[in-house]
């Protein structure tokens, strides 16, 4: 097969895969060597600096031995099939960055033969573009579950980030959806990723602390850092019934447990015909929108998952944002006056982020601020106004301060812009090299 054919098979297959964020690490540019690392920047996204950074973002191969229902790329479908070679992909990436299209490498892959000689193909790749090529630009790499550690060890000294899929919320789901897959197989990798990094940062802090040391500190094998940008991980949500109760305190635990950057939610979209997956089209993409407020509100704002949702509601409403429903289902904290609130409790203000109650807590040494300062600071003010008061005027006249009212006031549907997945209700996209 041409390598175009194999290409254009390749990065469409890996369209289904989310779990591609910003970098998380700076490495600079070295004579000798291609590349370079932003902090930020992620396959067609945008940096901090307005910049638009991309990665090649493939699948090593689309054949896989397991049949898992919701899977595209499944034993039993009938699609097209291609594989790379180990050096056919590294000169892709080194070929389409010598040209400016890309940042970085994003790889994943389908399960060829086996884990163990998936990961070793992967590697290889990743090997010649590290040592042969001297690439220091981005790879993202995903850990096939199942793999040695040995393996795991070495494509962590060879990428930036790496991630293994939960693929599912729970163990039973597994078993219904994924019957060659099991939860130990996956957190087994995960558990030795956070081990391994965390060993890399204090064999850093010894090295540190005595450099007459530092080369005993570290092995050799380890002159790179281990996975220095973190781990991520994905799940399918829709696919079977967890509620969101349940997946938001799977992800705290796992943000816990295994120190991870982010937990992507994957909206179920039917690619597979099988009597096991939900019947219908319905792509649900709101409430993977709303599921990301959440576990923003937990990563940046110190709520707990069983304050977003509870038992009695263990989902999130659809109309309306996590933080706006709690706060109309906890209206004996509000209003707050914005003047001398404490930066916690101003957190938990719809319509103030993190930015803006930092530049409150700021601006109020000097001055007093009512309306026309909150806007200048770049306060969502239609929004904030029903839950403040400033110089103990309250801001949401003409508005009855009860649960249904407040309600009423800010429900709204997703605006999810003219692009993209959500404008059209699509299969999620990405750039295309075609």
């Amino acid at each position: 097969m041409e390598l175009l054919r194999k290409l254009e098979i390749l990065a469409d297959a890996a369209k289904y895969d989310v779990a591609c964020t910003s970098s998380g690490v700076e490495r600079k540019a070295k004579g000798g060597q291609l590349g370079a690392a932003s902090p930020s920047g992620c396959c067609h996204s945008f940096t901090p600096d307005g910049r638009c950074v991309t990665l090649l973002k493939v699948l090593y191969t689309n054949c896989c031995v397991y049949d898992c229902a919701y899977c595209v790329n499944r034993k039993s479908n009938d699609v097209p099939r291609a594989a790379f070679s180990p050096r056919e992909l590294a000169d892709l990436t080194i070929e389409f960055y010598r040209r400016n299209y890309i940042e970085g490498l994003f790889i994943s892959s389908g399960v060829i033969v086996s884990p163990d000689r998936t990961m070793e193909l992967m590697s290889e790749a990743m090997r010649i573009l590290r040592i042969e090529y001297g690439f220091r630009g981005y790879i993202h790499a995903k850990a096939v579950p199942g793999a040695s550690p040995e393996l795991v060890e070495q494509m962590g000294f060879l990428a930036d980030r790496m991630s293994v899929n939960m693929e599912l919320p729970s163990e039973e789901s597994l078993k219904a959806l994924c019957p060659q897959k099991d939860r130990a197989s996956i957190l087994a990798p995960m558990r030795q990723i956070k081990e391994g990094v965390a060993e890399d940062k204090e064999s850093k802090a010894i090295a540190t602390r005595n450099p007459v040391t530092s080369v005993r500190a570290r092995a050799k094998k380890a002159q790179r850092a281990f996975v220095p940008a973190g781990q991520s991980t994905q799940m399918i949500i829709g696919a079977t019934p967890e509620s969101d109760l349940h997946i938001l305190s799977l992800s705290s635990s796992l943000y816990r447990n295994f120190n991870l950057k982010r937990v992507f939610f994957s909206a179920y979209l039917p690619v597979s015909q099988d009597a096991r997956l939900p019947q219908g089209g319905a792509v649900q993409l709101d409430r993977e929108h709303r599921l990301y407020q959440a576990d923003w509100l937990m990563r940046f704002y110190s709520f707990a998952a069983d304050e977003i949702v509870s038992e009695k509601h263990p989902f999130l409403d659809i109309d309306l944002d996590p933080k706006a429903y709690w706060a109309i289902n906890h209206l004996e904290t509000f209003p707050v006056e914005v003047n001398t609130a404490p930066y916690e409790l101003l957190l938990r203000v719809p319509g103030i982020g993190v930015r803006g109650a930092k530049l409150i807590v700021r601006a109020r040494k000097s001055q007093g601020l009512d309306e026309q300062k909150l806007r200048k600071l770049g306060i969502a003010f239609k929004r904030a106004k029903y839950f403040i008061t400033c110089g103990g005027k309250y801001q949401g006249k003409g508005t009855d301060f009860t649960t249904e009212a407040l309600r009423a006031v800010l429900k709204g549907p997703i605006d999810g812009g003219k692009h993209g997945r959500r404008s059209a209700r699509v299969h999620p996209n990405q750039l295309t090299l075609f």
